[in-house]
């Protein structure tokens, strides 16, 4: 059971192309940004959509991986954990953010 402490699995479509940025350690991050359908009908019987971002966090080499394989559009599994952040923003104004650290990923389908 330890295994799954703090695991996140999703599958959504990307929605801007990987960004990746490289820090003076010679780490380096790659972003994206999924997006996650739920589809449900009101009590009215008007359909309805709820959609969510998530932001996802790649490392190094998957980080490479997932520069070179993923486009906007696509759709994608992803495995990984949650992770929570604080920082203070250009006004000062402290903010909390949460990203998923992927450990795996699946490109489902091309982009269109």
């Amino acid at each position: 059971m330890a295994n799954f402490r703090n695991r996140v699995q999703i599958v959504g479509h990307l929605g801007n192309d990987p960004e990746q940025h490289e820090y003076r350690e010679g780490k380096k991050l790659t972003k994206v940004s999924i997006a996650t359908n739920e589809y449900y009908i009101q009590a009215n019987g008007e359909k309805q959509t709820d959609t969510q971002w998530h932001t996802v966090v790649f490392w190094d080499e998957l980080g490479n991986e997932a520069a070179e394989q993923l486009r906007k559009g696509m759709l994608v599994a992803v495995e990984g954990k949650l992770m929570y952040h604080q920082y203070v923003d250009a006004q000062g104004v402290k903010r909390y953010g949460t990203d998923i650290r992927a450990s795996h990923f699946l490109a489902v389908t091309a982009a269109k």
